[in-house]
């Protein structure tokens, strides 16, 4: 697995952030049965950064938690069955890892998050980047039945790590 962090901002957690994201996408990356090595970038950055991209890729102005741009096109969430060998595209021509997609989150919400829903940061930060893995597999949250599936993959996964409200 190849996985790229990207500071734009101060970030003065006071747990390993760089360990935690990288353990929370290889964990979200087995239990989901992902087949192939992936790619997966993470950036850092702080309301006015994720703001900007957000009014600039989604049409909303206003800044937010999470941000999930994923490099793959499911027909199912999770079903990863489309991917092969021959579909080049969906591959790093230099790793031969599939390329995943991007998570981008603001640091200010993670600590706005934590403090509004009575839990600690190094919670949030994990569970922002579990819900985007979530994400560039495929699933969404949309409708109140794929929210459920969603959610319930979410806790599936922060409590086999061990990280809890």
């Amino acid at each position: 697995m190849s996985f790229f962090l990207e500071k734009e901002t101060e970030v003065d957690f006071d747990f390993d952030y760089e360990t935690l994201a990288k353990e929370v996408v290889e964990f979200s990356l087995e239990h989901e049965l992902f087949p192939y090595a992936a790619e997966v970038n993470l950036t850092l950055t702080d309301n006015a950064g994720i703001h900007a991209i957000n009014k600039e890729y989604r049409q909303i102005d206003r800044p937010t938690d999470v941000l999930s741009f994923p490099m793959l096109s499911y027909e199912a969430p999770g079903d990863f069955s489309f991917l092969s060998d021959e579909n080049e595209d969906d591959f790093n021509p230099d790793t031969g890892e599939v390329m995943l997609g991007d998570i981008i989150i603001s640091v200010d919400k993670v600590k706005e998050q934590a403090t509004e829903y009575g839990h600690s940061e190094k919670r949030e930060f994990a569970f922002l980047i579990t819900h985007s893995m979530l994400h560039l597999f495929g699933y969404d949250h949309m409708e109140p039945d794929e929210a459920a599936v969603m959610e319930e993959h979410q806790r599936k996964i922060l409590d086999a790590l061990g990280i809890t409200r």
